[in-house]
């Protein structure tokens, strides 16, 4: 059985539920207290699991599954109805393993096919999960096995549409902060960022700066800093709460920093073909004058990526060869928060396979490029996208010409 990555899924969306939706009073009472109840039953039937208990797991899995078919939390939600529903994916292939370990095939295929109608994708935990073997040889199963191994998230990549060029308006174009301005001078000195970035060739420069911030600022997904969005004040709220910061976060203060060093920089949202799923990861292009590219650079996971001779990556290159399945490899120092290391499989086909379909940037880079105490218009953005492609959770202008959207820096 595997729920890890489902209920971190769930528990993101809650927490900018609450951290966005706050209209009234009622609104963060109503989500807290449904959270509650959702860990009480989660807590409840993962116990009885862990304990060999899987007949007793039935009763609690089943009552969480009918809350989250049931409940209009998505009104009070800045998120889909079917985004709710889900979140059900994982339990009704808990509840599928449970019935297939007590003898009930009939039951367990019918909640392993729920499971997979609501979008469940983990083909190798479905292909090799011993709960299961009991289903191996029934066609029912083999099917369903088919229908997850097409929704794989690099299935889905390479089946994605092409680039294409596109009447983008002529007067759009991205621009990056000078270094001269005050604040990322600021920047700059309070960090002390010279030094950090020593005194090497541009690309170790690039790199020192990954790993600064890397190792300054832990990553935590399930939670939003309440901090204005920019490196100084994400830094001291880390330094003085304790906690981590989300990866969108992450990524503005190491983009900041490259601006304030004069290195032209974005912080990319890297987001996935399916517009039920909540969960998207957020990186930063950085511009090497040296190969005269955008670079791939996660502060997240301290990781960039090179091809077969070692030379560093665009995101725009990793998607086209993770399609034409070229060689990659990722950097030794990638890691979550000096505690996992990261492999090329898990984290780059496992992973950023499903969030390399469409991208959005902001189209002037600078200090404090969002904030919680002003508007964020989203004619501030700018996506790309494939050709043909329909998703309207980001409104913003659109291309689909990767030559206008990866354009070198003026």
């Amino acid at each position: 059985m595997k729920t890890n990555v489902f209920s971190m899924t769930f528990l993101v969306v809650l927490t900018m539920m609450l951290a966005f939706v706050m209209s009234s009073e009622a609104q963060p009472k109503q989500a807290i207290e449904f959270q509650a109840a959702i860990d009480k039953y989660a807590s409840t039937y993962k116990t009885l699991l862990r304990e060999g208990k899987y007949k007793e797991a039935v009763a609690p899995l089943t009552t969480l599954i009918h809350m989250l078919d049931t409940t209009n939390i998505h009104k009070v939600m800045n998120i889909t109805e079917a985004s709710v529903r889900q979140l059900n994916a994982p339990y009704c292939y808990d509840l599928a393993c449970c019935y297939a370990v007590t003898g009930k095939k009939k039951q367990a295929l019918k909640a392993l096919e729920e499971a997979v109608n609501l979008g469940y994708k983990d083909y190798n935990t479905m292909l090799w999960d011993n709960d299961l073997t009991s289903l191996r040889k029934d066609k029912t199963y083999k099917a369903l096995l088919a229908v997850i191994k097409e929704k794989m998230p690099l299935s889905v990549l390479r089946k994605s549409a092409p680039y294409g060029k596109d009447s983008v308006k002529l007067d759009v174009k991205f621009t990056y902060q000078p270094k001269s301005d005050y604040r990322l001078s600021v920047v700059r000195d309070y960090f002390k960022l010279d030094s950090v970035a020593g005194q090497g060739d541009e690309l170790s420069k690039i790199i020192n700066l990954l790993h600064f911030v890397h190792d300054q600022m832990p990553h935590d997904g399930n939670h939003r800093a309440f901090a204005e969005m920019d490196a100084l004040d994400l830094y001291n709220y880390v330094k003085t709460s304790g906690r981590g910061v989300n990866c969108r976060q992450l990524a503005i203060a190491l983009c900041e920093m490259y601006l304030s060093m004069g290195i032209p920089a974005r912080y990319v949202t890297c987001m996935p073909a399916d517009a039920n799923d909540g969960e998207c990861h957020v990186i930063n292009a950085v511009w090497s004058e040296q190969l005269q590219k955008w670079l791939w650079i996660d502060p997240t996971n301290d990781a960039w990526v090179t091809d077969g001779n070692g030379t560093m990556l665009s995101i725009a290159e990793v998607r086209e060869r993770m399609i034409s399945d070229q060689p990659l490899v990722l950097c030794e120092t990638a890691n979550w928060n000096h505690r996992e290391k990261q492999t090329k499989d898990g984290y780059l086909y496992g992973y950023m396979s499903k969030n390399l379909y469409y991208f959005v940037c902001k189209k002037y880079n600078r200090f404090n490029p969002e904030s919680d105490y002003r508007p964020n218009p989203a004619e501030e953005d700018i996506r790309l996208i494939p050709v043909g492609f329909v998703n309207d959770n980001w409104k913003c202008d659109t291309t689909t010409d990767p030559d206008f959207f990866w354009a070198k820096p003026e």
